[in-house]
């Protein structure tokens, strides 16, 4: 039986692996450089390389649906107690940043729009890891 091939939203706008490499490699590097997330990345990855790689089986995953990437993002990001919403925001200004400067805009339009959308799950889940979500309230409790 041949393997159907995988296809994603990435291939519809002309992602390829070559593009993720690029963008993946370029953006970190600039990452590292950064005075806001260079602190934050250099002290939590001790070997930039074997990140890297992750990263772009992971952005390889999310645009292509390859597959490639066995992970938990969200275990990794709670357990760093300096994130807070400001580094996410200079993250998405940055990747976006990146991304229009390397890919064409259809390209460029999804890395920024999936990059918000992770960068708010992990928001959450940082969030009501360390407690700092409001409570739900239920309906028909007191004071309704």
């Amino acid at each position: 039986m041949i393997p159907k091939p995988r296809t994603g939203p990435g291939v519809h706008v002309g992602i390829d692996e070559a593009m993720i490499r690029r963008q993946v490699h370029t953006f970190y590097r600039r990452v590292r450089l950064d005075p806001v997330l260079g602190p934050i990345f250099n002290d939590a990855i001790s070997d930039w390389d074997e990140h890297l790689g992750k990263l772009c089986d992971f952005w390889s995953s999310v645009l292509l649906m390859t597959g490639r990437f066995k992970g938990s993002p969200m275990l990794v990001h709670t357990r760093l107690q300096a994130i807070g919403p400001g580094h996410f925001i200079r993250w998405l200004d940055l990747f976006g940043e990146t991304a229009r400067q390397l890919c064409p805009p259809p390209a460029a339009a999804l890395f920024a729009a999936k990059a918000e959308m992770i960068a708010q799950s992990l928001q959450f889940g940082i969030a009501a890891s360390r407690g700092e979500l409001p409570p739900v309230r239920r309906s028909g409790s007191a004071g309704n």
